[in-house]
């Protein structure tokens, strides 16, 4: 430990009133106007003192500029150190920076991105590539592996069907005669990710009339995910083109019921809601009745 620091830290006194000096550091260091009022003298060490200005400049508020100056051993003139702008105790900071793989988010890719993986990447393991096997069981054809060491030949990858019966054929046929394949982790992790989705516990599937094991629309998959998921291929269900959960349904099922059309009532042949017209006087030009005898009713004391 240095006998600086086990000193008392009381500021220099040369160093102390060097305001107008490290101001004009500050000055020269930041744009015309952003320097504000001296906030404080701190000692550093024996002669050496840092002042500090409020910043003004926008975007930093609570930042100081911080201007260390020093003097010599018994030295009469003050020198400057150092400027630099600095956050205070209730500065506006900047979030904290997250490397661009924990901030990815699905959708984020667009045309002409690449996004690699790592080589410890727990989504993924090994597969079966046959480059350790002898020929014809190896991706690397026969007449190449023959001539590696004699010529500098390129190393092409095999194009033809390996033998069949041999363990190339199968892990060709099982899908893993890749680089990588999909670990447990990986598939389980997609398996979440899918049933989140479209899986049993949505309200569509909650309100649907049957699931998608049913349903003939649904696109079956390979491998171990056959067992919990497909592709819906119903162009207007809600998951069109998702892989989704055996579980899941919607009220695009194949097979729902269909609503029966709605009766249409029989044309009526007595309509008992219309008023019937009837006239207030009979028709002098109708009826068996003749109007003249009609009226001589009086004369027989009929009123």
């Amino acid at each position: 430990m240095s006998a600086a620091t086990t000193r008392s830290r009381t500021p220099d006194r040369l160093c102390a009133e060097a305001v107008d000096l490290a101001r004009e550091a500050a000055e020269e260091a930041a744009f015309p106007g952003v320097v504000g009022e001296h906030v404080a003298a701190v000692a550093e060490g024996d002669r050496v003192v840092t002042h500090y200005f409020e910043c003004k400049e926008m975007g930093y508020r609570g930042w100081r500029w911080a201007v260390t100056v020093a003097r010599a051993s018994r030295a009469k003139f003050v020198t400057l150190d150092e400027t630099v702008l600095l956050p205070g105790p209730d500065a506006l900071l900047a979030p904290e920076w997250v490397p661009w793989s924990e901030r990815l988010r699905p959708g984020d890719m667009g045309p002409g991105d690449l996004l690699p993986t790592e080589a410890e990447d727990l989504r993924l393991e090994p597969g079966y590539s046959g480059e350790d096997a002898p020929p014809p069981n190896s991706v690397v054809s026969e007449e190449l592996a023959s001539r590696v060491e004699a010529e500098d030949a390129e190393v092409v990858e095999r194009v033809d069907v390996p033998l069949r019966g041999s363990i190339a054929s199968v892990a060709e046929e099982l899908g893993m005669r890749r680089a990588r394949v999909l670990s447990r982790y990986g598939l389980h992790v997609a398996a979440d990710r899918w049933d989140e989705s479209f899986g049993a516990k949505t309200p569509m599937a909650q309100a649907a009339p049957a699931t998608c094991v049913s349903c003939a629309f649904m696109v079956p998959l390979t491998g171990s995910l056959s067992q919990a998921f497909g592709v819906c291929a119903n162009e207007f269900g809600p998951a069109d083109g998702h892989v989704v959960s055996l579980s899941y349904g919607c009220g695009g099922h194949s097979e729902a019921a269909v609503m029966p059309a709605p009766m249409r009532p029989a044309p009526l042949v007595l309509d008992s809601t219309a008023a019937d017209p009837f006239a207030l006087r009979p028709d002098p030009e109708g009826g068996s009745v003749d109007l003249a005898d009609a009226a001589g009713s009086e004369d027989l004391g009929h009123s």
